[in-house]
C-alpha cells in the first residue's frame, strides 16, 4: 500500500508499522505540512538500550521526512513505573537519581540520532515532570478522571496478564496509564503534537491519550505503534549474557556494541538492516539475499552501520578493525576492552568464573558456570572445561595479557598490575 506521506511509506518498507488509530486521517495530516510526534522514555537508568532503539529510529525517520520529533523524558512518570508484563513493579526512584539519569540520557542517547534546535523540524526534548509535579490531585481527578474507565483499562494486555497470573497490580502502577494519557494532552496543547508512537506493547497507554484529548478538547490526534522485535526463539531483542545492550558508550563500549550486531542470528539480518540502519532498501534487499558464509558480509555491514549511528563513524571503523584483527588475523586490536587484575592475586590463582563476571562477560557466577559447561568460554583461545579452573600468572602472554572470551565471540584482555 502506498501513502501520501513519505513517513508512512518509509515505516512500511522498513517493517516499523504495526497499528494505527486512524491511518487514513493520519496520512492526510502528515501530507498537509510539518507535524510533531513524540515518544516517551522513562529515566530508569543512565542510558537507554537497544530495546529503545526502534522508537528512536522512528523519530529519526520522522525528522528525515520534514517533521518535528519530540523526545519526552519521563521525569514524572519515572517516579511511578508502568504496569509492565513483569510480575514485579519497578523499583521506585528518587528525584536526584531520575534527574541524573535524564542528564546522562540527553548527552549520550539522543543527540547522535536526532538534530536538536529551534527550527521547524528540529527535535525538542521535554520533561513531563514540568506539568505532572505540580498537579493538584483532587482537581486532576475532577477534571480528567471522568474520562478514564476502569473497564477499558482492565482490557489492556499488560493489565490482563498480571491479573490472570494473580500478580499484584498497585494503584500506583494503575495511575501510570492516566499520567501517560495526560502527557499526550499536554503536548497537544503546548506544541500541537498530533501523534504518539511506541512499541505495540504500549498501544493501550497511547490510546488513553487519544481518547482523553478527543473527549476533553475534541482534538484529532493519533496513535501509531511498531511491532515488537524478538529473536527467533521469541525473546525480546536487546539482551546478552552480560545484560542490556546500552547505547551509552560509558556503559557498553563501541566495540561490544559492534559485536552485538555482528553476532545476531542470520535470519534477523534483513529485519535489523531495515530497522537500525539508514541504508537504501535496494541495498538491504541485496544484502539479505546473501546466503551461506556470505551472510557474514551482510552482518559486518549491519554492525558497522548500526555502530556508526550510535557512536560515530570513527568508533565504528575502530571496532570493525579490532574485530578483524582478533577474529580474522588472530591478533589484538586496540579497541578491545581491558580489565586490570592484581598480579598478587593472579600469582595465587583466580577462578575463571570470577574473571568472567568481573570482565562483564556474564552477569552472574551461575551464568559464567553455564557458559563454561556449554563450551562457550575460552582463555588465550583455549576452551575452559572445568568450572573450578583457575588462571595464573603463567597464563599471561609475552605481550602482557590474558585473552578471555565468553558467549558469542566477546573478548576482553586481562592485564596484570
Amino acid at each position: 500500500m502506498s501513502y501520501k506521506s513519505d513517513f508512512l511509506n518509509i515505516l512500511t518498507e522498513r517493517g516499523l508499522l504495526h497499528q494505527c488509530s486512524d491511518l487514513t486521517a493520519l496520512d492526510q495530516k502528515l501530507a498537509s505540512g510539518t507535524q510533531s510526534a513524540y515518544i516517551g522514555f522513562d529515566a530508569t537508568a543512565k542510558s537507554l538500550h537497544v530495546g529503545n532503539l526502534t522508537g528512536i529510529m522512528m523519530l529519526r525517520w520522522f525528522q528525515e521526512t520534514g517533521h518535528k520529533p519530540i523526545t519526552l523524558m519521563g521525569g514524572g512518570t519515572s517516579k511511578i513505573g508502568d504496569p509492565s508484563f513483569k510480575d514485579e513493579q519497578r523499583k521506585l526512584l528518587d528525584d536526584d537519581t531520575i534527574n541524573t539519569n535524564i542528564r546522562h540520557i540527553q548527552d549520550t542517547c539522543f543527540k547522535q540520532f536526532l538534530a536538536y534546535g529551534t527550527g521547524t523540524s528540529d527535535a525538542l526534548m521535554v520533561n513531563n515532570n514540568d506539568w505532572l509535579d505540580g498537579l493538584r490531585y483532587l482537581d486532576f481527578l475532577r477534571d480528567y478522571g471522568r474520562y478514564f474507565t476502569v473497564n477499558r483499562m482492565l482490557s489492556f494486555d499488560s493489565v490482563k496478564q498480571r491479573l490472570e497470573r494473580e500478580s499484584p497490580l498497585t494503584l500506583l502502577e494503575f495511575n501510570y496509564m492516566v499520567m501517560q494519557g495526560y502527557d499526550f494532552l499536554e503536548l497537544y496543547r503546548r506544541y500541537g503534537t498530533i501523534l504518539q508512537m511506541g512499541g505495540s506493547d504500549q498501544w493501550g497507554n497511547i490510546i488513553n491519550g487519544v481518547d482523553l484529548a478527543h473527549k476533553s478538547d475534541q482534538a484529532q490526534i493519533f496513535a501509531l505503534t511498531a511491532p515488537l522485535l524478538t529473536t527467533p526463539d521469541g525473546k525480546k531483542m536487546g539482551k546478552t549474557e552480560s545484560g542490556a545492550v546500552w547505547l551509552n558508550a560509558q556503559m557498553l563500549s563501541a566495540y561490544d556494541y559492534y559485536q552485538y550486531w555482528r553476532n545476531v542470528d542470520d535470519v534477523m539480518v534483513g529485519t535489523l538492516l531495515r530497522r537500525f540502519t539508514m541504508l537504501p532498501i535496494s541495498e538491504i534487499t541485496r544484502l539479505e539475499s546473501l546466503s551461506g558464509s556470505d551472510i557474514n558480509h551482510a552482518k559486518k555491514i549491519l554492525a558497522r552501520e548500526a555502530t556508526k549511528l550510535c557512536h560515530g563513524e570513527a568508533a565504528a571503523i575502530e571496532a570493525e578493525n579490532t574485530a578483524q584483527q582478533v577474529f580474522e588475523q588472530g591478533g589484538i586490536g586496540g579497541d578491545l576492552p581491558r580489565v586490570e587484575i592484581s598480579s598478587t592475586l593472579l600469582s595465587s590463582g583466580v577462578p575463571f568464573v570470577d574473571l568472567i563476571v568481573q570482565a562483564g562477560l556474564a552477569p552472574s557466577k551461575g551464568e559464567a558456570r553455564r557458559l563454561i559447561q556449554g563450551g562457550g568460554a575460552k582463555y588465550n583461545d583455549n576452551t575452559i572445561t572445568d568450572i573450578n579452573a583457575l588462571t595464573r600468572a603463567e597464563d599471561v602472554s609475552s605481550e602482557g595479557y590474558i585473552k578471555l572470551s565468553a558467549g558469542k565471540k566477546r573478548h576482553v584482555l586481562i592485564i596484570p598490575t
